[in-house]
């Protein structure tokens, strides 16, 4: 495994990052349909240690705690902390009632705390915003952020889904008051959804932000025909939300998808992953997986190099999408 510095950083990650959000169950959580237990994620996680894999992003949200925990178990068994690179996320709903969500001081205070017992460590090394918080000041987020950074709770802090104009003004505000600054983007971006390519990836090249791009291959539609589904496919409705409106489009870009890996001789995952690498300045894509073979065939994806020629034939029939992502 060749690992990359992350953005402007020295911190060196694997150019793919384990996605945990299928990890684990709860009462309400949206993904109990095909998450996985804590003895099936266990093996992932141990699987992607040994393939070189040390990047793993997880979340407060993800069934509601249960997925760190599983995380920092299964990292405190299989891995050297040292090595290993762990983000979580703050801003969904985590209880009832005032002050539940959010990233006020009193959320980001509350939260890493409760994230860092549920993954028992002492610090992750990048904490990012989940989403725009428009009822809380920018100022007042990054404040508190850079607190925990202080505090040797947070190594890093990132950001995730949002416009670029937010995230534009985050930098400044973080430089103005000399506080600690975002070091990278989690945004949804794939073949099937480019429109990150318009603002957020020049902003971010020019800034050298880190790039890590989540649903890399469409919630599946990129790695199958059109004509197949899956349990995924049919029952995730943040999936269907992003995907289904636009499927008419979205069947000619994946017609291509399958073109190039025959071409390549390749699974059509490997295409759609080889050609999120090559976008600068993406770092690591997240992959997502149920299985050790979806694990395995991203990983084996490395080795694909697509030419020039490659790429503007997979994005030539790209038409606008409407914006999904930021909130």
């Amino acid at each position: 495994m060749d690992y990359m510095k992350f953005g402007n950083t020295g911190l060196e990650v694997s150019p793919l990052c384990l996605g945990c959000m299928s990890f684990g169950s709860a009462e309400g959580w949206f993904h109990n349909d095909w998450a996985l237990s804590e003895e099936e994620s266990r093996v992932i996680i141990k699987r992607a240690l040994d393939l070189g894999v040390n990047f793993f992003d997880t979340a407060n949200v993800y069934a509601y705690g249960v997925s760190e925990e599983i995380l920092g178990r299964a990292l405190k068994e299989y891995a050297n902390r040292d090595e290993v690179v762990v983000a979580t996320k703050i801003h969904g709903r985590m209880h009832a009632g005032p002050n539940g969500a959010g990233l006020s001081r009193k959320a980001i205070m509350s939260e890493i705390d409760k994230s860092l017992a549920r993954l028992g460590m002492d610090y992750v090394d990048l904490y990012i915003i989940h989403r725009w918080d428009y009822a809380t000041p920018i100022e007042e987020t990054l404040a508190a952020l850079h607190d925990v950074v202080r505090a040797g709770k947070v190594r890093y802090i990132g950001a995730s889904a949002m416009y670029a104009w937010q995230f534009q003004k985050a930098l400044y505000a973080a430089e103005t008051h000399g506080w600690t600054r975002f070091v990278s983007m989690q945004n949804h971006m794939n073949l099937l959804y480019r429109e990150e390519e318009r603002e957020m990836l020049p902003l971010c090249r020019e800034e050298k932000i880190a790039v890590t791009p989540y649903s890399p291959l469409a919630s599946g539609r990129l790695a199958r025909a059109a004509s197949e589904t899956t349990p995924r496919l049919e029952t995730d409705p943040i999936a269907k939300r992003k995907y289904d409106a636009t499927a008419g489009a979205d069947r000619l870009v994946i017609d291509r998808v399958a073109e190039i890996a025959a071409r390549h001789n390749a699974p059509r995952a490997h295409i759609a992953l080889a050609w999120l690498r090559q976008k600068d300045p993406v770092v690591a894509p997240i992959i997502g997986a149920t299985k050790l073979s979806h694990l395995e065939s991203a990983v084996e994806s490395l080795s694909v190099r697509l030419t020039p020629e490659d790429v503007a034939y997979l994005e030539e029939p790209y038409v606008p999408h409407a914006v999904v992502g930021p909130s």
